[in-house]
């Protein structure tokens, strides 16, 4: 028996490219054929284009055929840089963090589309709601520039182009010549990634002012699906006009809401108002209770809705000119006849419907498109709040609500434990609004927050936190202290804790040199191809995302010989990594039933303690050759 029985683990991130060809093989294997890989010689799945031509019949388009389309220069590279895969990883920080061993939410600092190509395996199909508030594109704010080939690097960093760790992002001044298409790459490549992981009835919702949202909009149709449409939600962010303004003092933002099918997704509706339901009364003493009348005429004419009515007064009425009722005259007499008719007080009105509170078709009040800032907040509500809990020491650039966060969180319909994702997070007033939330709803929903390390704005560099991320940590921290403190009775179960994580370059040495390239003495360096600085937990945690198992998974650690054995929530993965593996620690990991099986290359002293595991564990977990191959890797 080989050694190579132990596969070893594929730590990059999944690729668009094979999650698109997964998807595609669902809905039509018969498109698919087996042929050799050119490069690897080994057989692999591919495109027969033929048969997908032949099913897709009539639908495809020929070749040079004129259609509709939106583009710009640069959009089939962030296409390509979407599906790429990445093999940077994430690692823990958890001393940053707050209740770590028992929190579900996530805080993430690092790049959010190298962020988001990471979380695909985990998170695929996972999340219910996404809200982002991407940089608007004024020529002031960042934009990330995904392009990462760099000449002059230490030019970049003094010039303030990209950060201590080498990621990327610039001011897109209007000077620029690829203005728009930058932003447009910019936001079009997350939106691809984005989208893999919303649930089919998920939702998300976009900040945008009017500078791009035209460009939006054309951006969304096509990653979403033009019928996936939703709405432009308009806010209201401000409550008195700009007397500066050189022509119209804006007032508003816009949100665009797309679904991610819209034959899935239900809209949560508003809780009635009291003023809502004073509109119902019930003069006539139904049994039914309160009701309201509508009128029964409509425009379209139809000869058999056009009758004239006795009213309990005796006076004949006629539907209004160029207009019929909306009922047959069988059906208005059944209507009649159940006491749904109202004419009045008098008897002598024209009818009209009754309409019952109890009767509604849906609970709670239908939202509509504009939000009032009474009724969400504003800009300046968005700030106060944040001073409330900083004083004068954390203040943001233009932070939402939590008002607004709030209102949209109940349209995005969440169920008690859903994810909600913001890979634009600022502030962390999404963090805030969610803890909100769940402690007014008793609901458990979870949180991921990623934000680029950017360093606060130089107005406020009297303060004392140095990056935006250091200011959203603080704040979701006092915010969910808050919270409790207000309400100690109803939110002792609430998580207002999070993980935090770190993106950083991949947890292995690069040794994709040719062997001619190392002397002796650098050749010992690679017994091992783990980074010296990496630490147990790095290697847990990008082995979780390599193998799609969520981050917010609870945590067990025990030592057996001398070896500590990790457990992710009771045995969905079993770690060790420890050197001297002995019987004792494999039959220990055998007893939590695993699913799946880590270990660490250099835990075996050689190709046959390798083997004779492999078959232990294959015994005490009575796996076939197969399932052992599958559920157990090696890094």
């Amino acid at each position: 028996m080989s050694s190579d029985k132990i596969n070893h683990l594929d730590l990059n991130s999944a690729s668009g490219t094979q999650l698109n060809l997964e998807a595609l093989y669902q809905l039509a294997p018969s498109v698919f054929t087996e042929a050799r890989d050119s490069k690897t010689g080994e057989t692999a799945r591919k495109i027969d284009f033929d048969a997908l031509r032949a099913l897709l019949g009539d639908e495809v388009m020929e070749e040079g055929g004129e259609s509709y389309q939106f583009t710009w220069v640069g959009k089939r590279a962030a296409k390509a840089e979407a599906a790429r895969s990445t093999d940077k990883t994430l690692r823990p920080m958890v001393e940053e963090s707050v209740d770590w061993d028992h929190t579900q939410n996530l805080y993430i600092e690092g790049d959010n589309l190298e962020v988001l190509k990471l979380l695909q395996r985990s998170y695929l199909g996972m999340v219910k709601m996404i809200y982002i508030d991407p940089p608007y594109n004024t020529g002031n704010d960042f934009v990330y520039n995904d392009d990462f080939a760099r000449t002059a690097a230490e030019e970049d960093l003094e010039a303030g182009n990209v950060d201590e760790l080498g990621l990327r992002y610039r001011k897109n001044t209007d000077s620029n010549g690829k203005f728009h298409s930058d932003w447009c790459s910019m936001i079009y490549s997350r939106l691809l990634v984005a989208r893999s992981l919303l649930t089919e009835d998920g939702v998300i919702f976009i900040s945008i002012d009017d500078n791009e949202v035209r460009n939006l909009r054309n951006i969304c149709d096509e990653v979403f699906g033009e019928g996936n449409y939703i709405s432009t939600l308009v806010w209201e962010r401000a409550f008195s006009p700009k007397n500066d303004a050189k022509y119209i003092s804006n007032s508003h933002d816009y949100i665009v809401m797309y679904a991610k099918s819209i034959d899935n997704f239900t809209i949560g509706r508003l809780p009635r108002t009291e003023e809502a339901n004073a509109r119902y009364s019930n003069p006539d003493n139904d049994p039914r209770g309160p009701w309201m009348s509508s009128d029964i005429s409509v425009k379209t004419y139809n000869a058999a809705c056009d009758f004239p009515i006795t009213t309990p007064s005796g006076r004949t009425v006629e539907p209004p000119a160029g207009r019929c009722w909306s009922l047959s005259a069988k059906a208005f007499a059944e209507r009649l006849q159940d006491n749904r008719i109202w004419f009045g007080p008098n008897g002598d009105n024209t009818p009209r419907i009754k309409r019952f509170l109890s009767e509604l078709k849906f609970e709670g009040m239908a939202p509509t498109s504009i939000l009032f800032y009474k009724e969400v907040g504003h800009s300046q509500e968005g700030a106060q709040e944040v001073v409330s809990l900083f004083g004068d020491k954390g203040v943001f650039d233009g932070p939402k609500p939590v008002r607004l966060m709030q209102r949209l969180i109940t349209l995005a319909n969440l169920n008690d434990d859903s994810i909600v994702l913001d890979f634009f997070s600022g502030s962390a007033s999404t963090a805030h609004a969610l803890m909100k939330t769940n402690a007014e709803k008793d609901l458990h929903c979870r949180f991921i927050l990623v934000q680029l390390p950017e360093k606060v704005s130089d107005t406020k560099k009297n303060q004392d936190y140095d990056t935006i991320p250091e200011i959203a940590k603080e704040r979701i921290r006092r915010a969910g202290k808050k919270i409790k403190e207000e309400s100690p009775l109803t939110t002792q179960d609430l998580d207002t804790g999070f993980r935090v994580f770190r993106l950083d370059d991949s947890n292995y040495l690069d040794v994709k040199k040719s062997p001619k390239e190392y002397d002796q003495d650098m050749l010992g360096l690679f017994a091992d191809n783990i980074k010296m600085d990496r630490t147990d937990l790095d290697l847990l945690f990008g082995s979780m995302l390599a193998w799609g198992v969520q981050l917010d998974m609870p945590m067990t650690t025990e030592q057996v010989d001398g070896c500590t054995i990790y457990t992710v929530n009771e045995g969905d993965l079993v770690a060790c990594f420890s050197d001297h593996i002995t019987d004792k620690v494999v039959s220990a990991m055998a007893d939590k039933m695993p699913l799946r099986i880590l270990f660490r290359d250099s835990c075996f002293t050689d190709d046959a303690q390798k083997i004779n595991i492999y078959e232990k564990f294959k015994q005490l977990l009575d796996w076939a050759d197969d399932e052992a191959f599958k559920n157990i890797k090696v890094i």
